[in-house]
């Protein structure tokens, strides 16, 4: 469990620029954007050539891209030593594990689509046991403004600690060119500070597994009305 004296919110969906300029003027809040492509390493980098690459044999397959968790990580790592009442980062270790979830109902994806998601499963996994990274105090959805399919976050994460995944209705922030930036920040600003409390996130193996089980049926009975 996180001790810090901040509260870490991944902020999660549709977000603009505009959206976290706005807020990061209030002095309660710290955004923390996530690094830039050439900041993650890559699996592999700087590693010597192999001996077949030396004498002019075929190139070996390319390198795999990088560890789905490995972004989010890294901005979580620098949320962690902000120090303001709220630390916001677009970004979230899960991201991967999110993105193979939603693929793994598509029906035209077939059978790879549930092993992509074991795969950046035990990924994830295996980066959290050895202390890669930590989940968020809070993640804040931005929820779409239609129906998009299954969500990691708004279904098995919610319905295992319902205190601990919020969601943010997409018109109350949507970035334009007009005072609607101001408007959305000062939105959020406003579920930031009624975050409920409740108990910590489960073991990140017991998250999983949840997802692994986890009734899509019932996805809507479980996503209460946006704050």
């Amino acid at each position: 469990m996180r001790r810090e004296s901040s509260t870490v919110i991944a902020l999660v969906g549709s977000v603009s620029g505009g959206l976290l300029a706005g807020l990061a003027e209030s002095p309660n809040v710290a955004v923390v954007r996530p690094p830039a492509a050439d900041q993650v390493s890559q699996p592999g980098e700087g590693r010597p050539p192999t001996p077949a690459s030396r004498q002019g044999a075929p190139a070996a397959a390319p390198e795999p891209p990088p560890h789905g968790w490995e972004h989010g990580a890294l901005a979580m790592h620098d949320a962690a030593r902000r120090r303001a009442t709220y630390v916001v980062v677009p970004a979230d270790p899960l991201a991967g594990v999110a993105a193979a979830w939603r693929a793994m109902w598509d029906v035209s994806a077939g059978p790879d689509a549930a092993a992509g998601f074991e795969v950046a499963a035990a990924d994830s996994l295996l980066a959290w046991r050895a202390n890669r990274f930590e989940l968020p105090d809070y993640y804040l959805v931005i929820a779409p403004s239609e129906e998009t399919g299954p969500d990691l976050y708004l279904g098995p994460m919610r319905a295992a600690r319902p205190h601990r995944v919020a969601v943010a209705a997409s018109a109350a922030v949507r970035d334009t060119a007009t005072d609607d930036t101001l408007a959305g920040a000062i939105s959020l600003l406003g579920t930031l500070r009624s975050l409920p409390h409740g108990p910590w996130w489960p073991p990140l193996g017991e998250l999983l597994d949840a997802a692994r089980h986890f009734y899509v049926g019932g996805l809507a009975e479980s996503v209460q009305t946006p704050v």
